[in-house]
């Protein structure tokens, strides 16, 4: 292969395992066992979650700002927001990344209880934020440890939760369904000032059969009682959320619609944290709109031959604004094949072919416990893309159209093939 080929490297990350940073450079080291001389364009991508405020930071010439804040188990953690670069005459813009702050890999596996965990400190990061003069707020949504709908970053930001005895909720969502109404005179006023941009996956809505506490719930920890009692305490906390906060911030009498609290999209986000925000006036916009304009993603896929994308899953919720569904359509709008690996391959993966991945692959050699698998997953995403890569070269060989004008195509092809 001539050192002309072009990859594009745009992995996710895997939970508990690879920052998008170290998976991207994993896959590289794979790719080059193969074509030494290949050139590849690592973009390490993020979704909102692990990774989101050091990724801006570093693409815009920003910086990150250290703190220390209230974790999800309710103890402090060491965490960060960052403060992007550009252009002067913009308004100063911070990056909060929930996952540096009640994310799951902060809540110990023995400790993995969603009626309780907390976002307050997503709310104390974001008071850090204005502190520090920023005048837009972004929020990456994305693997959180969390399902108290906001209530904990809404009580940092001085909002307070009461019972119908006028005594303060204690911390996490289950007990939400003892709200009787929200003071929200305390409110931080600065919030009514800056503008609230929360980067979400618009599928994940707070409320009702495909609620965030029914399909995510059981992942955080939830049994099925507590997953149906995070349901019926978020439905509760949407509806005292549009009478007492809304009116309030927008200067409307009456009630604002719960139900745009309940089923809009992206208000599940990271357990609803996305429906507080919203609730305080944040736009809460697909995530992809909102992240991916600091990569130049677009224009470096347009000059690859083959796009290699990853993620700890691949299942039937990767279509559903997961990074690999992402990369692909945007790859297909230049022709470009695209090759998916994951750590694990689950129910429905092969959806993700109408998404544009050509090909997909599991990373595992064989069936290995999950300790190991966490703990070796670079090693195993190096083999992996070497021996897809390997695959793939084999393919445009036997394709009669495998001459270099027509390597994409072929490519494709082979992967399809392959795959």
């Amino acid at each position: 292969m001539s050192a002309t080929y072009r990859f594009a490297v745009a992995p996710s990350g895997f939970k508990e395992s690879l920052s998008a940073q170290d998976a991207a450079r994993a896959i590289a080291e794979g790719l080059l066992r193969v074509v030494p001389d290949a050139e590849i364009d690592l973009i390490p991508l993020v979704d909102g979650g692990e990774g989101t405020a050091q990724a801006l930071a570093s693409a815009t010439g920003g910086r990150l700002v250290h703190r220390t804040a209230t974790g999800p188990v309710g103890e402090p953690v060491a965490t960060h927001f960052a403060l992007l670069g550009g252009p002067a005459h913009g308004p100063r813009t911070a990056v909060v990344e929930m996952a540096a702050v009640a994310g799951l890999g902060l809540v110990p596996p023995d400790r993995r209880d969603p009626v309780s965990t907390t976002t307050y400190g997503v709310g104390e990061l974001i008071r850090a934020a204005l502190d520090a003069g920023a005048h837009r707020i972004l929020v990456g949504c994305g693997d959180s440890g969390t399902s108290d709908g906001g209530a904990g970053a809404l009580q940092a930001l001085g909002a307070r939760l009461l019972d119908a005895d006028g005594s303060e909720l204690p911390p996490g969502g289950g007990s939400l369904r003892r709200l009787s109404r929200i003071d929200a005179s305390g409110l931080d006023p600065r919030l009514s000032e800056a503008e609230m941009l929360v980067a979400c996956n618009p599928y994940n809505v707070l409320c009702g059969p495909q609620g965030v506490a029914r399909v995510f719930g059981p992942q955080k920890g939830a049994n099925a009682h507590q997953v149906e009692e995070l349901s019926e305490a978020l439905d509760h906390w949407a509806g005292v959320l549009a009478r007492d906060v809304r009116p309030r911030l927008c200067g409307a009498p009456g009630s604002a619609p719960p139900d745009a609290l309940r089923h809009g999209p992206g208000t599940g986000a990271s357990g609803g944290l996305g429906a507080g925000l919203a609730a305080l006036g944040a736009r809460l916009l697909p995530r992809f709109e909102v992240l991916l304009d600091h990569l130049d993603l677009d224009a470096r896929l347009a000059r690859a031959d083959l796009v290699i994308t990853a993620e700890g899953a691949l299942d039937r919720q990767t279509p559903r604004g997961k990074v690999p569904a992402e990369v692909a359509r945007r790859a297909k709008l230049f022709g470009r094949p695209v090759l998916a690996l994951a750590g694990t391959i689950g129910e429905g993966a092969q959806q993700v072919r109408e998404s544009g991945v050509d090909a997909y692959s599991g990373i595992l050699p064989a069936p290995v416990g999950l300790a190991e698998a966490l703990d070796r997953g670079g090693e195993f995403l190096a083999d992996a893309s070497e021996r897809a890569l390997r695959m793939v070269l084999i393919g445009i060989g036997l394709t009669p159209t495998g001459a270099p004008g027509h390597r994409a195509a072929a490519s494709g092809e082979a992967l399809a093939q392959a795959g």
